[in-house]
């Protein structure tokens, strides 16, 4: 009974969370001097696919235009990854011998945002509200979550049958793979969640101007990877570079959609946060700059 009084709890928190934000986005457009939409509903959403159609395959076709700069980004990327990857499986014991102590709701919560159900539940709730109301900044971040999230999640797809790294708590070390597994315990890399979560949490914080807004949306977006490592689904390497992925898939399809003037450029924040990956000596970690 206590199960299910969970469950609803969680839910009525996350259209919560859908009311909020949509409340905030669209708050922020009070001032502005806007003519209405004369467009129906209905050549809006035409309008609205047709460009998450194009962000996505804007998304997969960046790697045949990449220039020294991106190849750069990668390489660090990469040799983050390899130098975080000396620590996996010391790093997944610490974590799965705390889960204990972790209190329930705070790993349900992770595990249910996480979710593809829940997550495309939001995604619709979200976006329906922008549609019917026809606000344009709701409208655009849908877009940027949906054609992000379609992009992030086939990769992450494959990635995981491809890779078949193994999952942590099954005796299993951190350097094992089962290269097109299809076994579920070899399906570590990346981590779904931690897609799935910071895909959303990252598009939407750079709606917001106000830097306390999104630090709050980035530390929600954090619980489901962090909720995963104490589970001991994943290691610390797939948390980091799904992060990364989401990271980077949003920042290109967003640019994309400035550049493209398929939406009001005067509703896109002024203010952004740029993720670099510092490490020095033996310590490594991701610095956001606003």
């Amino acid at each position: 009974m206590q199960n299910c009084d969970n469950k609803t709890g969680l839910k009525f928190f996350f259209l919560i969370v859908i009311f909020l934000v949509s409340f905030k986005l669209s708050a922020q457009d009070i001032s502005l001097e806007k003519t209405k939409d004369t467009a129906s509903i209905g050549q809006l959403a035409v309008y609205d696919a047709k460009h998450a159609f194009l962000s996505v395959k804007h998304a997969f076709s960046r790697p045949f235009h990449w220039k020294k700069k991106d190849f750069t980004t990668l390489g660090t990327i990469a040799l983050g990854a390899l130098a975080l990857s000396t620590i996996d499986d010391e790093s997944s014991a610490f974590f799965i011998r705390q889960e204990p102590d972790v209190p329930n709701i705070f790993q349900e919560a992770g595990t249910r945002f996480g979710s593809p159900q829940v997550y495309f539940i939001a995604n619709a709730g979200l976006y329906g509200f922008g549609l019917l109301t026809k606000n344009e900044k709701i409208r655009k971040t849908s877009v940027l979550i949906i054609s992000s999230s379609f992009t992030t999640g086939l990769i992450q797809s494959v990635s995981k049958t491809a890779f078949g790294r193994a999952r942590p708590g099954n005796g299993y070390k951190s350097t094992e793979f089962r290269f097109w597994s299809n076994e579920p315990e070899f399906h570590s890399f990346p981590s779904g969640h931690t897609v799935l979560s910071m895909t959303m949490a990252h598009a939407i914080a750079k709606q917001f101007d106000n830097v306390w807004s999104k630090v709050t949306v980035y530390t929600l977006g954090s619980v489901a990877p962090i909720s995963r490592l104490f589970a001991g689904a994943h290691w610390l390497t797939d948390v980091a570079l799904g992060a990364a992925l989401s990271i980077v898939v949003v920042d290109s399809i967003d640019k994309f959609l400035f550049n493209t003037n398929a939406y009001n450029n005067s509703l896109k924040e002024k203010k952004h946060i740029s993720w670099k990956l510092c490490f020095s000596g033996n310590t490594i970690g991701v610095a956001g700059t606003f």
